[in-house]
């Protein structure tokens, strides 16, 4: 628990940093902490209440890319016990009620890091949530409409290449395909996160472009974990996009570098 608090004490040395010359003691950081996790948490209950009243028409969208690779696989899918079935309408509504209330997520969370933000500072924040959820949303979409089907398509054919007999599980199946399509639209979020960090000064264009194989090389790896399929053109149907943010967001940070610059001309003229 040692290397628990010293990390929390880090973090929260940062946070007063933001905060301007405010001091708070360890307790009141972990008393805010402790507000923001209750909010983030009654956010997601909301959204789950929300996505369980239309988890009939969510298993519907979970079927689709089931249907794309054989008309015939939705129909072989198993489960096993009783209360199976409850529990993946339960699960799946989990996964829906996070990306419901993924923007209130990311406000709460902002609002916790950064508790003292200027004026000029929150006009960024709520374009930043909007974008952030845009491009949860592409990521997710691009994951579940050409990514999971391509996956799927993959393993069917391997397992009908050797006889084997299909017997896939819904659980398996569910856990499967919200993993590949929130794995991607997490990793759509790389362009906040480093924009982010720009902005509160923590990275710049020199240190992004001097370190580009280091995390391009960072992203490749990324990328097979959150695609665990050997198919060439799954994994490169996720890297290729992150790359390509990856490479815009530094450009983006050499503009933000600029406007700084000039910024700080002008004050010393």
């Amino acid at each position: 628990m040692l290397w628990l608090n010293k990390l929390l004490q880090s973090f929260f040395n940062f946070r007063e940093k933001s905060d301007g010359d405010v001091v708070k003691p360890f307790l009141d950081h972990m008393e805010d902490l402790r507000w923001t996790l209750l909010r983030m948490l009654m956010a997601l209950v909301a959204g789950m209440v929300i996505a369980f009243t239309f988890v009939g028409d969510l298993m519907q969208l979970l079927r689709a890319p089931l249907r794309v690779v054989n008309p015939e696989l939705e129909k072989q899918l198993v489960t096993h016990g009783i209360t199976e079935s409850f529990m993946i309408t339960l699960e799946l509504a989990f996964f829906a009620g996070i990306v419901l209330s993924l923007p209130l997520l990311i406000y709460f969370l902002a609002s916790f890091i950064l508790p003292a933000l200027t004026r000029k500072e929150k006009k960024y924040l709520f374009p930043g949530i909007l974008v952030s959820t845009l491009l949860f949303m592409a990521g997710t979409y691009v994951s579940y409409k050409f990514v999971l089907p391509r996956t799927l398509k993959f393993f069917f054919d391997y397992s009908n290449k050797y006889d084997l007999r299909i017997m896939w599980t819904w659980k398996e199946y569910l856990s499967f395909s919200t993993w590949m399509t929130i794995g991607l639209g997490l990793l759509c979020q790389l362009p906040i996160v480093i924009v982010a960090l720009s902005l509160l000064g923590l990275v710049d264009y020199k240190l992004l472009s001097g370190t580009r194989s280091y995390a391009i090389t960072g992203i490749l790896i990324l990328a097979a974990v959150v695609a665990p399929s050997p198919d060439p053109m799954t994994f490169i149907t996720f890297a290729v996009p992150i790359v390509a943010l990856y490479e815009a967001c530094i450009w983006i940070v050499w503009l933000i570098d600029r406007r700084k610059q000039r910024a700080e001309s002008l004050r010393e003229i």
